[in-house]
């Protein structure tokens, strides 16, 4: 895999590293970065894991378990080595020379899936600005070879050097343009959503960890055919659709969302800030669990952390475990409907597979209540702006009107 290019022919052969640092949730199977290469068109064929108390500066893993991973990468035929943990441009570089091989880390396969499944021309913006700003830290790595051809004459000016200023400027170049387009972009759909909240409609916006199943819930509520498959990250884009709640009498708006990850880059949060509005402006949202993933407490906080990152921690929450069909009959809920503790605050809960339809009425009738809520405040609110004016008018003599 290479940071400057996404095409994949054929899947290569990678060996996955993981270093425990002695951080909670530690993958110690590296099961998601196999998840995440699989995705991404890779081919797992070998994993390895230690145990550090800090990264090595220059290799990250120090040179003896750098030397191991050559070897293993050898035997097992690699001809890639990927890290579950994101790499400096330095530990990266350095492993390259070291490992004779391409190096490459999560951050970078994350860009690389976003790339491949980005389908609106908004996700594709998006996905460009992000790598573009990866591709940026890591220019030195592609032009060091122009210095070596040199024999190693020093002094500043050198071909490499002069190479890197012009990709940078390039880049930056790339960057401003892409930002231009992706505000564009932004008002587009704050014009959407002021329109929306003219006509008084409850926004639902599904968020969640990635391959949760968002996008079929979204589709058994809704009735759309909205992508959706057992993968990591196959919604990029937003699609928002209007459910009729009967138990309400009332439309909602009902938007899917990308779905999160442990360790989702930030350049990736920054880049996708136009899509993640729709949660953050949203009245309510519907926390969906994979809650047969035995995970599934570290990949709520997950989603946690990135609400509170985006600055949607403050709005309505519903949690809503999916995939009810695949618990295993010992961990069957007593109850549907509860309460889940969720950051010290009690959280309404449903259960729902959304595939075999169970629990879904019990969810269509929580979220009647809350627009039915969100409806009367509404009505209270602007009843008493109503009552203040008709004072204010009768407290007016004839004929004028009353100023703001």
């Amino acid at each position: 895999m290479s940071s400057e290019s996404f095409d994949r022919s054929t899947p290569t052969p990678v060996l996955l590293v993981g270093v425990d640092f002695g951080f909670p949730h530690f993958d110690g199977e590296l099961e998601e970065l196999g998840l995440l290469a699989g995705t991404a068109g890779l081919r797992p064929v070998a994993r390895l894991t230690c145990k550090r108390k800090v990264p090595d500066a220059a290799l990250f893993v120090g040179s003896g378990k750098a030397d191991e991973i050559r070897m293993l990468a050898q035997m097992h035929g690699a001809q890639e080595v990927l890290f579950d943990q994101a790499l400096s441009p330095a530990q990266q570089r350095n492993l390259e020379r070291h490992l004779q091989m391409p190096v490459n880390d999560r951050t970078l396969l994350i860009l690389e899936i976003f790339a491949q499944r980005a389908r609106s021309h908004e996700g594709k913006l998006q996905v460009e600005l992000a790598r573009l700003q990866y591709v940026a830290t890591r220019l030195v790595r592609r032009w060091t070879h122009l210095e070596r051809q040199m024999g190693g004459i020093g002094g500043r000016g050198g071909p490499g050097e002069k190479q890197i200023e012009l990709d940078r400027r390039m880049i930056d170049e790339s960057i401003k343009r892409t930002k231009e387009r992706l505000q564009k972009v932004k008002k587009q759909r704050a014009t959407q959503r002021r329109r929306r909240e003219r006509h008084g409609i409850f926004n639902i916006s599904l968020v969640g960890y990635t391959n949760a199943g968002k996008s079929t819930l979204f589709n058994a509520l809704v009735k759309a055919r909205a992508y959706a498959a057992d993968q990591l990250f196959a919604t990029l884009d937003t699609t928002t659709r209007q459910l009729y709640l009967n138990e309400a009498q009332q439309s909602v708006s009902l938007s899917d969302t990308v779905g999160f990850i442990r360790d989702l880059p930030h350049g990736l949060v920054d880049a996708f800030q136009a899509t993640l509005q729709e949660a953050i402006d949203a009245d309510l949202l519907l926390h969906v669990v994979d809650a047969s993933n035995p995970n599934f407490p570290e990949q709520i906080q997950q989603v946690q952390k990135v609400l509170k990152e985006i600055g949607a921690q403050e709005v309505p929450l519903v949690l809503v475990f999916n995939k009810l069909d695949a618990v295993d009959p010992e961990r069957l809920p007593a109850q549907l409907q509860d309460q889940y503790e969720l950051d010290g605050l009690p959280v309404s809960r449903v259960f729902v597979s959304a595939r075999s339809g169970e629990g879904l009425p019990q969810l269509r009738q929580l979220l009647a209540e809350h627009a039915l809520r969100a409806e009367a405040e509404h009505a209270e609110a602007h009843g008493g702006d109503e009552r203040d004016q008709e004072e204010v008018d009768g407290a007016m003599p004839p004929g004028q009107d009353a100023e703001y």
